[in-house]
């Protein structure tokens, strides 16, 4: 158990460091190609608001939300929420990431089966991340005598786990989505298309990365369960 154990430690390792590089590197990206305009004129919330009507959409809002990289799709209220840097901006970063989650919205508009899926797993993970932490807590402290709590906890940190990998087809979609609606309406050309696919694969490595560590970090709470009697 001790050798295995430390395997999966030099494992968390490895993916804490391949998180900091991807992060680094998009960060690099976002400020590169937030300097490069488009030089059509047009703004991310422009782009965004063509993106949905070219698909036909049009009772979704496009809205400013304040900070860095806090771009999403709510498809709650039916808004696409974009960061100031991308709302206002004229860059390939602010088209890529203005179309990246209009993708979302024609995903959601599609009825997209990863997305159904996911939307249904919020709730659960919701209640999940309230209890998580808890419940591995008491659990391995209690591991002798009441298995049970760390049992349960490696159960809803399973469905977080399910939502890490369920997200990467619906972020994966999203971003092909808007490469070729960029490519199609023109706004990019052959000089920057290449520029904007770079961008959001920095962005989805970000969620491949998360659900590694996911998966990892459950692995690593099934092994405690399974030799808590040695």
């Amino acid at each position: 158990m001790g050798g295995s154990v430390a395997i999966y430690w030099i494992l968390f390792g490895g993916i804490a460091l391949l998180s900091f590089v991807v992060q680094m590197n998009l960060k690099r990206k976002f400020e590169k190609f937030s300097k490069e305009t488009l030089g059509n004129g047009l703004s991310g919330k422009d782009i965004a608001e063509k993106m949905l009507h070219d698909n036909g959409i049009y009772d979704v809002s496009v809205i400013s939300t304040p900070g860095q990289l806090t771009d999403h799709y709510n498809p709650t209220n039916r808004t696409v929420n974009l960061s100031e840097g991308v709302y206002l901006g004229q860059s390939i970063m602010a088209a890529a990431v203005a179309a990246h989650e209009c993708g979302h919205a024609v995903q959601h508009a599609q009825a997209y089966a990863p997305l159904t899926l996911r939307s249904k797993l919020v709730p659960i993970v919701s209640f999940s991340s309230r209890w998580i932490t808890w419940l591995l807590l008491i659990g391995i402290l209690t591991i002798q005598t009441f298995p049970q709590f760390l049992l349960a906890g490696i159960i809803l940190f399973a469905t977080t786990t399910l939502f890490s990998f369920v997200t990467l087809p619906v972020e994966i979609d999203a971003s092909r989505r808007a490469l070729v609606w960029l490519r199609g309406a023109g706004i990019t050309n052959n000089f920057n298309q290449d520029k904007a696919s770079s961008a959001l694969r920095a962005a989805a490595y970000t969620y491949v990365v998360a659900a590694l560590s996911s998966l990892a970090t459950l692995i690593y709470y099934v092994m405690i369960f399974m030799g808590r009697r040695d």
